[in-house]
């Protein structure tokens, strides 16, 4: 889900950067004290999720975990996916410097979008509404993702085409594995710490 450095043209990375500085700040103003930890964990969760890559044809696709960023932080999904791609790209030259503004709006626009949309069957008395609510999350955030790294290159140029279908095709997998993991990783908290799931409510 990370874009290279070299690939994108300038306009691209100069839009994709604004919009992530202008939503880290949004993020980080609505951030006290008390959440610190929490953003710091599921930051920590984002970065070794993106460690494991599994070859699916042309590329490699792996967890993202952002829609349980969403689902748990809201708009501070933003600050947490953008240090954890901050250390992907420093440490293992995921993506790059120049494309983590943009390759941080890929992952945290959707992140924040399914987190309001799902939020409303996260504390349904419902079971089956709220597994649908978290498997929505988690396998939402990917596709919403793959479909702004596709637009991103298919903008750049036509010739990213094929480039574009491919990752969206790659990430269906992704996308039912991350709806499943979104699951299970938000029942457990909601037995340890449900106060984390009272962030949209």
């Amino acid at each position: 889900m990370h874009i290279a450095e070299g690939v994108l043209s300038a306009p691209v990375l100069a839009t994709g950067a604004a919009l992530t500085a202008g939503a880290t700040v949004f993020g980080l103003k609505r951030m006290d004290y008390e959440q610190l930890p929490g953003v710091a964990v599921l930051s920590a969760v984002f970065f070794v999720a993106a460690l494991i890559h599994v070859p699916v044809g042309p590329v490699a696709a792996h967890l993202v975990l952002n829609g349980l960023c969403g689902l748990l932080l809201g708009w501070l999904a933003f600050p947490a996916i953008l240090v954890g791609l901050t250390l992907q790209a420093i440490l293992f030259n995921f993506g790059g410097l120049t494309t983590l503004g943009l390759n941080a709006f890929n992952m945290g626009a959707p992140a924040v979008l399914v987190g309001y949309v799902c939020s409303f069957g996260l504390n349904s008395a419902n079971p089956a509404v709220r597994t649908v609510a978290e498997f929505s999350a988690g396998a939402g955030a990917v596709l919403l993702s793959g479909i702004l790294v596709a637009c991103s290159l298919v903008v750049t140029g036509e010739s990213f085409q094929t480039a574009a279908w491919l990752v969206v095709a790659a990430h269906v997998p992704v996308m039912v594995v991350e709806g499943i993991v979104t699951v299970f990783i938000v029942e457990f908290v909601r037995r340890v710490r449900p106060e984390m799931l009272q962030g949209y409510a």
